[in-house]
């Protein structure tokens, strides 16, 4: 029976983490769909490439939250059904990969950041706060999210080994890290090659939408005719 609740916690937090925000607050919002441009990655970072920050915002807080309220709904009833740290990390992982093969939008998920942030921080709010703090300074200092992303990824696995001790949440932990880092291959091929963008740097259809061609001045016309009768 134990095994029973284990698995539908399981499952549910999969189902939830299944919920692509980034798309859902897209629509909502009449923009484009985030996996038509940029990245093509329906996470936050690419809804900002749409100009609209309050819409990265939200997706960016959504995205975080299926992560945390699985796994904190889980430790809160692991005294009633008798989960241990492996099927709470377990609830974590599943949240996680639902946002990365979402079964409501036919497994085209994003990259899991801001998602795995949120487990992070209802596993253990020590960790998820050193986490994303490593996130901040590496943004703040290079201005690549992916990079951010990747250099918080791989200190995570450590931070609870090194501070907490090993675990199961460990083992949990570290493969988040490693599908994360797998998700963020087309990153590193151009952050290697210098053509990765930046924060808050539009993509180049969402910027082209916005930018007004203007033509010549009738009187540019005239002049330049002006000038040919001379």
């Amino acid at each position: 029976m134990d095994f029973l609740y284990s698995f539908v916690a399981v499952v549910a937090a999969y189902l939830i983490g299944s919920l692509s925000f980034a798309v859902i607050v897209s629509r909502a919002m009449g923009l484009s769909d985030p996996r038509s441009y940029g990245s093509k990655n329906p996470g936050a970072t690419n809804v900002l490439r749409s100009g609209n920050r309050a819409a990265a915002i939200l997706t960016l807080a959504l995205d975080a939250l299926k992560g945390f309220v699985p796994v904190l709904i889980a430790l809160m009833l692991a005294p009633r059904f008798q989960f241990g740290e492996l099927t709470i990390g377990l609830v974590g992982l599943a949240a996680f990969a639902g946002h990365l093969w979402p079964v409501f939008f036919h497994f085209q998920g994003g990259k899991g950041v801001a998602t795995a942030a949120g487990v992070l921080m209802a596993l253990n709010p020590w960790l998820g706060a050193a986490t994303l703090l490593t996130w901040v300074i590496v943004a703040a200092f290079f201005r690549y999210s992916s990079l951010a992303s990747l250099v918080s990824a791989a200190f995570a696995p450590f931070y609870q080994l090194l501070i907490w001790g090993p675990s199961p949440l460990v083992l949990a932990i570290a493969v988040m890290s490693l599908l994360l880092v797998w998700r963020h291959s087309a990153n590193i091929r151009k952050l290697l090659t210098g053509t990765e963008s930046k924060l808050g740097q539009k993509s180049a259809p969402a910027a082209a939408a916005q930018t007004h061609h203007p033509h010549p001045h009738p009187a540019q016309h005239s002049h330049r005719h002006h000038k040919k009768g001379h």
